[in-house]
């Protein structure tokens, strides 16, 4: 199933992508796609709804974020070999794990603003997962069926704030819009293997990340099996696995953004975002 939320922020209602790719509304049926609604047994009842049943959504109405309610916004850091390379990082031993604030979350497709004085907005496309099955010490051979399902994430990144300013990277990850998520989250049964999606990012029409989750140095079981360890994942908290090379801070000379930008990104099965850099009012 491809789920999707719709509707001006925060009154987002439910709904599901039919095989046509049409909108169908399911708000008769659940409140949001967010919580318990996430649990497998909660998805297997959706799954048996005859599409034809639902009403159509007729226009283009704004998408927001793929899960309502986020309890937790759970980052992984340098998790692929060549971007590590390119940031002049070693590999880690463990994963490098930091969090994005919920505050950050927006819709695929809303602007992304550009914090106050930042010189070092940066982009990175990578594969969220959503968590369905709760749980502790999640052993890494039965990971994957905790997993709701899969999306789009960008982790927006001011450099300067994260690197620079003392502390952790947490304040440079968590500014308002830097977490576009969705369009869709498709539920794990449509995706074969997580460790072999294509992912992209283009900024203005050009092409900066192209790679593959199979670079991963933290493959998604691992990563899921390992935050268990230090925290309980819960449904609805979602986990953003890391990002191929080709940010802005790894070229040569670094770029960043500016405002009136235009990021495309997409991971093969899961959609497409496309933002809008504007700047912060002064």
């Amino acid at each position: 199933m491809k789920l999707v939320r719709i509707g001006e922020p925060g009154k987002e209602r439910p709904a599901i992508v039919d095989e046509q790719g049409e909108l169908r509304d399911l708000s008769q049926h659940i409140d949001d796609i967010a919580g318990d609604t996430l649990l497998p047994e909660a998805l297997d009842k959706l799954r048996q709804i005859p599409l034809d049943s639902l009403p159509k959504i007729s226009g283009e109405p704004r998408i927001g974020a793929c899960v309502g309610r986020i309890g937790k916004f759970i980052c992984i850091g340098l998790n692929y070999a060549d971007h590590a390379a390119e940031t002049g990082a070693d590999i880690p031993a463990e994963p490098v794990v930091f969090n994005k604030w919920t505050s950050a979350v927006v819709g695929p497709n809303d602007n992304v603003r550009i914090p106050r004085g930042s010189v070092k907005t940066d982009w990175e496309v990578e594969l969220g997962v959503v968590i369905g099955k709760g749980g502790s010490y999640i052993p890494e051979e039965e990971a994957l069926d905790h997993i709701a399902g899969y999306c789009v994430v960008n982790d927006v990144s001011e450099r300067e704030y994260q690197i620079e300013r003392g502390g952790t990277w947490d304040k440079g990850k968590g500014c308002d819009t830097f977490g576009p998520i969705g369009p869709w989250l498709v539920t794990a049964d449509e995706i074969a293997d997580p460790q072999n999606l294509d992912l992209w990012l283009e900024v203005d029409g050009k092409r900066y990340q192209n790679g593959n989750t199979r670079t991963m140095i933290f493959g998604v079981a691992h990563i899921i099996s390992y935050l268990s360890r230090f925290m309980s994942l819960q449904p609805g908290d979602v986990i953003s696995t890391g990002t191929p090379p080709g940010v802005g801070m790894g070229q040569k000379p670094q770029v960043y953004l500016r405002p009136g930008q235009t990021m495309r990104l997409g991971i093969a099965g899961l959609g497409e975002q496309c933002q809008i850099t504007t700047g912060e009012a002064q």
